[in-house]
């Protein structure tokens, strides 16, 4: 079972030839969207937070297009002849501290980090998981070109990698597989192990044809489309207190912000501009002011779960433009501050956080100094 002391690793099979995709080298290392089709799989999980190691299972032949194709880091076993016989090489080289593996078909280069994190949830439960997607088509058979019966589908489903598993379980059952398998899956069940379906994607294709090719790349431009963008607002007055928390930091003044939190309004702009760019209403609605445990809460909370919630929707973000609205304090001695602090909660790059401020002319109730305003407008691009 997961646990924060668990040491999870991807390990990817890529040792075929693909000879069914064509091209003058194997497919995987093929050009997909201006970059190896490997590279594409291998990226997805190198940048998962959750995964502690990746290894890749190469061809006896393919060391210098792997070492073309993979980045720093990514350690490299040669595999076998077959694909039981590349994963169990692949088993015995990950590294000692490995609890859990997730085992993944190099062909498919369109899986999401989503997937990935739904197949780990699973984990914590089970000794095994792996993504399906039910079948929906209606199923013949056939001899030749006739057709001479149907089947039902009742209870099929179609598999996909990654496959997750407690590594001395999987291994154990390598070890006493002995047979050909279609993947590792069906080696698990032969070892009398229980596997939990997870729901799969229909973007996560395995590329084995050529016009597989084709599709691959219609859906790499659809998802280079799918941009999101939210704003966020947020108002709290000034109370009784010696400073107040601006974008995580604490900046001294006469006076205190009040509200139901820590009254961060800098942070509560972003994580509700966060929500809106994926349709996902506003704080309130996640953290009700009604539920007393959210009393006094750090916004950090908050800001944290948006960001989870837009990495499990496939999203990372892309900047993010906050602007503080009052008379006092000065914000400038502190913008670099809260910049490092907004970028360490939301797990950025510094230079994709913006926080600059403005203020109202002596107008209005910033003007009057009787709170503070924030704005924040937030850009989210497929992870």
């Amino acid at each position: 079972m997961i646990t924060p002391a668990s040491h999870i690793a991807a390990l990817i099979v890529a040792a075929g030839r693909g000879t069914r995709a064509g091209g003058d080298i194997a497919k995987q290392y093929q050009s997909l969207g201006g970059m190896p089709l490997l590279a594409r799989t291998v990226g997805v999980f190198a940048t998962h937070e959750k995964l502690a190691s990746v290894t890749v299972v190469i061809g006896a032949d393919d060391h210098d297009l792997a070492r073309t194709a993979l980045p720093e880091g990514v350690a490299r076993v040669v595999g076998a002849g077959s694909r039981a016989g590349s994963v169990a090489a692949g088993l015995a080289a990950l590294p000692a501290e490995t609890t859990h593996v997730l085992i993944h078909d190099g062909a498919r280069p369109l899986v999401s980090k989503a997937l990935i994190s739904r197949v780990i949830s699973a984990l914590e439960t089970c000794d095994g998981a792996a993504p399906a997607l039910a079948v929906t088509d209606a199923l013949w058979r056939a001899e030749g070109a006739f057709v001479e019966g149907t089947q039902r589908r009742d209870g099929l489903w179609r598999a996909q990698t990654p496959q997750g598993f407690t590594l001395e379980a999987i291994r154990a059952a390598h070890g006493a597989h002995d047979a050909t398998a279609a993947d590792d899956v069906e080696v698990a069940l032969a070892a009398g192990l229980r596997v939990a379906l997870v729901a799969g994607e229909d973007r996560n294709i395995k590329v084995t044809h050529p016009e597989d090719f084709a599709r691959a790349e219609r859906i790499l431009r659809e998802d280079q489309m799918d941009i999101r963008v939210g704003n966020g607002f947020d108002v709290h007055r000034f109370g009784d207190g010696d400073h107040v928390v601006l974008c995580g930091v604490k900046v001294p003044h006469g006076r205190g912000l009040q509200g139901h939190s820590d009254a961060d309004v800098g942070m509560h702009s972003v994580t509700d501009a966060i929500y809106g760019a994926l349709a996902e209403g506003d704080i309130g609605q996640h953290f009700p002011p009604s539920d007393p445990q959210w009393r006094g809460a750090a916004s950090e909370i908050f800001l944290k779960h948006s960001v989870a919630l837009a990495a499990e929707r496939g999203f990372a973000l892309g900047n993010i433009d906050l602007t503080l609205i009052c008379e006092r304090p000065k914000i400038g001695p502190h913008a670099a501050a809260m910049r490092g602090e907004m970028a360490r909660i939301m797990g950025c790059d510094v230079g994709r956080v913006s926080v600059k401020a403005t203020t109202s002319e002596r107008l209005g109730f910033t003007g009057r100094e009787e709170g503070i305003a924030a704005m924040a407008t937030v850009v989210l691009v497929p992870a």
